[in-house]
This record gives structure tokens, sequence and C-alpha cells, in this order.
């Protein structure tokens, strides 16, 4: 199976390129589309600007345009759309039935499924703090301790406190380029150390159960 992951910035990315061969093994074939931000679920009569390349504004058009590729390569073609993105501080039970309606209204609909980290992207590298004191042995072991998985309690700071030096105000202080840099430096040092089986975070282990499920069934 062929599995096309839409994830919403280039720190998930870099995240998924290392995480998603320790989930599918080597059998099957997948491809991680990095985009410059979430962006909004817009109404069916509003436009989005593609070279914007923000996430959801253009997943109608991406998820009816996948349907109709996959179509045509024949029955015989397994692929699956992962669409990835922060939760942040939306209802989680509306957005996902925003997500759905995407769905329901592609004709051809491509194998679909929503993984939705909550609250950020940063939960699932919380989940696994073994791999971040592998990655940063200076790592304050009282903020890293003190976090519930999956929280919503404002997460990429939480680990901005623990990993950068003056914390989440100073990092937020060099402005959010700075931000995004430092959010691209922890994916690429802390992934290669994580163990997807004993994750802790019920977001990530959701999207695993998915990418396991869909590489089984091929």
């Amino acid at each position: 199976m062929h599995f096309e992951i839409l994830v919403e910035d280039e720190s998930g990315r870099k995240m998924l390129d290392a995480l998603v061969p320790k989930i599918i093994g080597d059998r099957h074939t997948f491809s991680v589309i990095g985009y410059k931000g979430v962006g909004r679920i817009r109404p069916k009569m509003k436009a989005a600007d593609a070279s914007k390349r923000l996430l959801l504004d253009n997943l109608s058009h991406l998820l009816c345009g996948y349907g109709k590729t996959f179509a045509g390569y024949g029955a015989d073609y397994l692929a699956a759309i992962i669409v990835v993105c922060d939760l942040d501080n939306k209802c989680l039970k509306a957005f996902r039935k925003q997500l759905f309606d995407i769905l329901k209204a592609c004709n051809p609909k491509p194998e679909t499924r929503f993984c939705i980290a909550i609250e950020e992207g940063e939960a699932w590298f919380l989940g696994d703090i073994p791999a971040i004191k592998a990655a940063y042995p200076k790592a304050k072991d009282t903020v890293l301790n003190d976090y519930q998985n999956d929280a919503i309690c404002g997460t990429w700071e939480r680990l901005a406190n623990a990993l950068y030096d003056g914390g989440s105000t100073a990092l937020r202080g060099k402005g959010w380029q700075a931000v995004g840099v430092e959010k691209s430096r922890w994916a690429e040092k802390i992934t290669p150390h994580m163990d997807v089986d004993k994750n802790q975070s019920p977001s990530f282990k959701y999207f695993q159960q998915k990418l396991q499920e869909l590489a089984d069934s091929a």
C-alpha cells in the first residue's frame, strides 16, 4: 500500500518521515507532504489560494483530486490519505465532523484517515520522554514529568520550557520564524530515539493504529 501523508508544517514532515517507517515497515511506500500552516476549513463558496499552501484551506480540493487520481489507477492500486493536523483550541468532535463532511463530498472518495494531534504535534514528542532525554540530556525533568499526555496546556511551550534556554518566552520573543526553526530542530533530534510502541500519547497511538490497520489489510 502507498500512504500519502499530509501534515501542516515542516517540523511535522520531518517527524513523520522518521516515524512512519517504524510503523509500516518496508513492505509499503509513503510520502509525507508538509504545508506552510494549518489554515482553516473554508465555506464551499469561497475558493482557497493554493499558492499559500495552507492544509485545511486546500483540503477539499486535495481529497477530491486524490480520489479521482487513485480511482484512475484501478482497483488493484492500494493507497490511502492520512491527514495529520493539530487540534489547537478547536472542539475535537466538531472538527472531526467538518473533516468528514469534506470527505463525504468527494466523488469518488479516497481511502482517508484523519489523525489529530492533541493539542499539538509536540504532544507526540512528550509521549516519549526517554526519547527527549536521549536527544537532550539536560532537559528539565521537572517540566517533563509534570506533563499529562495530550493535555491542553500549551504543548509546544511546555516542550520549549524543558529544552530551550530561557523557555518559551525567550523563544517566542525571537519571532515565529525562530519558533518554526526550533520545532524542526526538535523533530530532527528527538524522532530518531522514539519508540513508537511505547509512546504514551493517546493521539499518537490512534495515528499508529490507523496506519497499522491499513498496512495489515493490504
